[in-house]
């Protein structure tokens, strides 16, 4: 999909965005010094080429009782795509799971993981996601503090 280049008030509307989704139009549209109607316009632009993918509340772990994070580093024993495609499928079925990546290197995949404690989070790990199918190998880490979250996207 080819997108248009943003331009300033695109970029400005995408930055206020992000910081408060919430916001009415007219008080979107006086951020960014355009009238209502042009302003809802650029933003349904936005929209509909898929540079703005939705709006989303963001939520607390840890009010939500999710008190430990972790990383799981898995190594795949069988590449085949209808393995991986399996796996994934699987993978992206999991609440508890954050994020998935595939990696280059000496893992296939790191995936982001939540569990109220450490015997649900052993639980999750040894239970589901290593009954995955073509999991060879697991490592996990765990994180101890989180440094930054970044909930904002730099619109450049």
């Amino acid at each position: 999909m080819s997108t248009e280049p943003l331009d300033n008030t695109d970029r400005q509307l995408l930055e206020a965005l992000q910081h408060d989704a919430r916001q009415t139009v007219a008080e979107l549209a006086h951020k960014v010094s355009l009238s209502p109607s042009p302003c809802w316009r650029r933003v349904r632009q936005l929209e509909e080429s898929g540079v703005i993918e939705g709006y989303h509340a963001h939520l607390s772990r840890k009010k939500l009782g999710y008190g430990v994070t972790g990383f799981v580093h898995l190594q795949m024993n069988n590449h085949t795509p209808e393995v991986i495609a399996a796996f994934e499928r699987e993978v992206v079925a999991l609440p508890q799971v954050l994020a998935c990546h595939n990696l280059s290197g000496r893992y296939d995949y790191l995936i982001e993981a939540i569990a109220p404690d450490l015997e649900s989070f052993s639980l999750l790990v040894r239970a589901k996601i290593g009954s995955l199918p073509g999991v060879k190998e697991i490592s996990t880490s765990f994180s101890l503090k989180e440094v930054k979250h970044a909930g904002t996207l730099p619109v450049v």
